[in-house]
């Protein structure tokens, strides 16, 4: 499996303190270093416009080698969800304007073009909207969220 963080679940780390569940954070080390957890580059743009946690960005910043920079592969892919009319929304308005980092199709593109790749986001799906696992039904990708994630490492506290 390759799990493909989005913002907002990295973000939701910031409840999983570090000195009382060292286990999340041993796990995610493991996985990082097996290759099995990553992210984007947009994902760390957007977490730096952000208004980070201290510990969750300290962390991540030891670790900035997990946010990739797209292949060609995964541009082109980025295009095939553009080509949905519907998916366009993904970069809203405000985004357009002010030019802010959009992470989302980088982040399902990631997950498709990776071997049993599936995005980690806190995004819920919502009938007609263009939302991460709304796009990740439409393209058979498998989308999870922090908690499921945790249940599939088996993770108990």
């Amino acid at each position: 499996m390759t799990y493909v963080f989005d913002n907002s679940s990295l973000s939701n780390l910031k409840h999983f303190y570090p000195e009382v569940f060292k286990s999340v954070w041993a796990g995610l080390d493991e996985l990082i270093a097996s290759g099995e957890l990553l992210s984007t580059r947009e994902v760390w743009n957007e977490l730096q416009n952000g208004i980070p946690v201290g510990y969750v960005n300290d962390w991540l910043k030891q670790r900035k080698h997990i946010f990739t920079t797209p292949t060609n592969e995964e541009l082109q892919f980025v295009a095939e969800i553009f080509k949905v009319r519907h998916f366009q929304s993904l970069i809203g308005e405000k985004q357009r304007l002010k030019g802010t980092p959009v992470a989302d199709p980088f982040v399902i593109a990631c997950a498709k073009v990776k071997p049993n790749g599936i995005v980690v986001t806190e995004e819920s799906f919502k009938d007609n909207a263009a939302k991460i696992p709304n796009v990740c039904k439409h393209f058979d990708i498998r989308c999870i969220n922090l908690q499921e994630f945790m249940q599939m490492q088996d993770w108990n506290f």
